[in-house]
C-alpha cells in the first residue's frame, strides 16, 4: 500500500473515531456531574492525571523507539525492525510489573491523601480500575503499536480504539443510567478495554510472519530512551500538574472547572493532530531519507497547521462562555462560567501547539540528550510559577505557571530546531506565527461584529460556531496562502502541474 492510501486511511478513520470521541466526551462529564455531583467528576479527572503519571514507566522508550524504527521501516530491513522490536519488548517486560506494583500503591495510598467525602474504598475502587486496563494494553500491546505507527498503519489502531471507546462509553451511560456505583462502572470499562489487546496480538502474528521478538535486541538503538524519558517528563509537567496542585490545594470541586475547561481545548487539539498523524510516518521516514525534501514539507505542514490552529481556538474563546452556560445548566455547587479562565486556556493551548511541527523535527532527529537541559528547566519555571501562583491566584496561579514555561521553551524549541536541524533562521517560524496572531485579532473583531444574535440554546450554539469556523478558516488558511512565500510557491506549482509537488 502506498504512503498516500496509508495516509488517507489514517486520515479519515482518525476523523471518525474522533467524532465519536468527542460527542462521547462531551456527554459522559455532563451525566457524571449531574447524577453524581462536581467531586464525583473532580475525582475522575484528578485520576485521569494521575494515571498519566504511572505512564511514565512506558514513557522515553516509546519515542526513542520510533525515531529507530522510521528507517529501517522504510527499506523493509526487517533484521533491524526485530533488533529494535526485540529491545523495545525486553523493556516493556521488566517495566510492566513495576507499573502494576505502583498502581496497587497507589489505589491504596490517595484515599488517604485527596480531601473527598467519598468512602475509602470507593476511591481505592476508583483507582485501581481507572488503570487496571493501561496495564493491560502497556504490558501486551506497547511495542506493537511503535511498529503499526511507523509503518503508517495507525489507522488499525485508531478503528480499534473507536470501536472499544463506544464499548466503554456505551457501559458508562448505561450503568449511570441505573444509577450504579461509581466502581462498578470502571470494572466494565476495564472488562472491554482487554479486548483491545486480544485483538493486536492476533492481528500481529496473523499478519507479520518476519516479526521475531526473539533475536538479540539492539539496546543501542533505543539508547536515549532515558533522555527522551526527560522530555516526557516535561510533557506530563504541562499536561498533568495543574490538576495535581488544585487537587491538593483547592479541592475537587476547582479540579472539575479546570476539567471542563480543559475538556474543550482537548478536543480542539486532538482535532487538529488527525491531519498531522495521519502523514506523521511519512514527514519522519522523509527525514531519515532527504533532509532538502523534509524541509519543504514541514514549512507547509507549519503555515497550515498553525492556520487551522489559529482559526479552531479564535472560534473557542467567542463561543467558551455560552457553551459553559448551557453545558452546566443546573449545576449549582460550583460557577463554572469564568472568562479569564477561557482567555487563558486558549493562550495555554496557542503556545503549546504552536511549537508542535519543530517538536516533532527534534523527536525526528533524535536530539533527545542535546535538548535535555532545556527542557528540565521549562518543569523548574512551571512548578515553580505554578506553586507560588496557586497560593495567591487560585486556579488562575496554576494557569499562568503553565504560560510562564511556555513562552520560554516554545522559543527554545523554535530557534533550536531551525538553527541546529534545519541549517537556517528561526524567522521562518516566526513570520508564520507573526500573520497568524494579526489575523487571529481580525477574526476576533468580526465575530463581535458579525455574530450578534443570541446563543441561549445548543442549535443557535451550533449554528454560530460552523459558520464563525468558515469564516476563521477563509481568514487565516488564505492569509497564510497569501503572504508565505513557500505556499504562493506550493500553490502555483500544484495549480500549473495538477499535482502535488515534491
Amino acid at each position: 500500500m502506498s504512503n498516500r492510501r496509508k495516509s488517507i486511511k489514517n486520515l479519515l478513520y482518525s476523523i471518525l473515531g474522533q467524532v465519536v470521541t468527542i460527542a462521547f466526551g462531551l456527554v459522559l462529564p455532563r451525566l457524571f456531574v449531574v447524577s453524581y455531583g462536581s467531586e464525583v467528576n473532580g475525582l475522575l479527572n484528578s485520576l485521569n492525571q494521575l494515571l498519566i503519571c504511572l505512564n511514565l514507566f512506558e514513557a522515553g522508550v516509546g519515542a526513542a523507539t520510533m525515531q529507530a524504527l522510521y528507517k529501517p521501516v522504510a527499506q523493509s530491513d526487517w533484521s533491524a525492525i526485530n533488533g529494535v522490536l526485540s529491545a523495545t519488548n525486553r523493556y516493556y517486560r521488566k517495566t510492566g510489573r513495576w507499573y502494576l506494583l505502583s498502581l496497587i500503591g497507589l489505589s491504596l495510598c490517595y484515599p488517604l491523601i485527596v480531601d473527598s467525602e467519598l468512602s475509602y474504598l470507593t476511591v481505592c475502587g476508583a483507582v485501581f480500575f481507572s488503570g487496571i486496563g493501561n496495564v493491560v494494553l502497556f504490558y501486551f500491546q506497547g511495542k506493537y503499536r511503535f511498529l503499526l505507527q511507523a509503518e503508517g498503519k495507525s489507522y488499525i489502531i485508531t478503528n480499534l480504539t473507536t470501536i472499544v471507546s463506544v464499548g466503554v462509553s456505551l457501559s458508562k451511560v448505561v450503568l449511570i443510567l441505573l444509577g450504579a456505583n461509581i466502581v462498578l462502572i470502571l470494572a466494565a470499562a476495564f472488562l472491554i478495554q482487554c479486548l483491545q489487546a486480544v485483538y493486536i496480538l492476533w492481528y500481529i502474528r496473523r499478519n507479520y510472519r518476519d516479526l521475531h521478538l526473539n533475536v538479540p535486541p539492539n539496546e543501542q538503538a533505543i539508547a536515549q530512551k532515558d533522555f527522551a524519558l526527560i522530555h516526557q517528563i516535561s510533557t506530563l509537567i504541562f499536561n498533568n500538574t495543574d490538576v495535581l496542585i488544585l487537587t491538593v490545594v483547592c479541592g475537587l470541586r476547582v479540579v472539575s472547572v479546570y476539567s471542563m475547561f480543559k475538556m474543550v481545548t482537548s478536543h480542539l487539539e486532538t482535532i487538529l493532530r488527525i491531519f498531522y498523524d495521519s502523514i506523521s510516518f511519512v514527514l519522519g521516514q522523509t527525514y531519515q531519507m532527504d533532509k532538502a525534501l523534509y524541509t519543504r514539507r514541514i514549512d507547509l505542514v507549519e503555515s497550515y497547521h498553525s492556520a487551522v490552529l489559529y482559526a479552531l481556538f479564535s472560534v473557542a474563546l467567542f463561543l467558551f462562555l455560552p457553551f459553559m452556560r448551557l453545558y452546566t445548566a443546573g449545576v449549582t455547587d460550583i460557577n463554572y462560567v469564568d472568562p479569564k479562565l477561557a482567555v487563558l486556556f486558549v493562550l495555554c493551548s496557542l503556545m503549546d501547539k504552536s511549537r508542535f511541527p519543530m517538536v516533532q523535527t527534534i523527536n525526528y532527529a533524535g536530539h533527545y540528550k542535546e535538548t535535555t537541559p532545556q527542557t528540565i528547566t521549562e518543569s523548574v519555571i512551571n512548578l515553580t510559577v505554578s506553586l507560588v501562583g496557586v497560593h495567591f491566584l487560585g486556579i488562575y496561579g496554576v494557569l499562568l505557571g503553565t504560560i510562564a514555561a511556555m513562552a520560554y521553551r516554545t522559543n527554545d524549541i523554535i530557534i533550536y530546531a531551525n538553527r541546529r536541524l534545519l541549517d537556517r533562521s528561526p524567522w521562518h517560524t516566526y513570520r508564520i506565527y507573526l500573520i497568524d496572531i494579526v489575523l487571529f485579532c481580525v477574526t476576533e473583531l468580526l465575530f463581535s461584529r458579525l455574530f450578534t444574535r443570541p446563543m441561549d440554546s445548543y442549535l443557535s450554539l451550533v449554528t454560530v460556531g460552523a459558520e464563525a469556523t468558515l469564516l476563521a478558516l477563509f481568514i487565516l488558511m488564505g492569509g497564510q496562502s497569501l503572504l508565505s512565500p513557500h505556499c504562493r510557491t506550493f500553490l502555483a506549482q500544484l495549480v500549473k502541474t495538477r499535482q502535488l509537488p515534491r
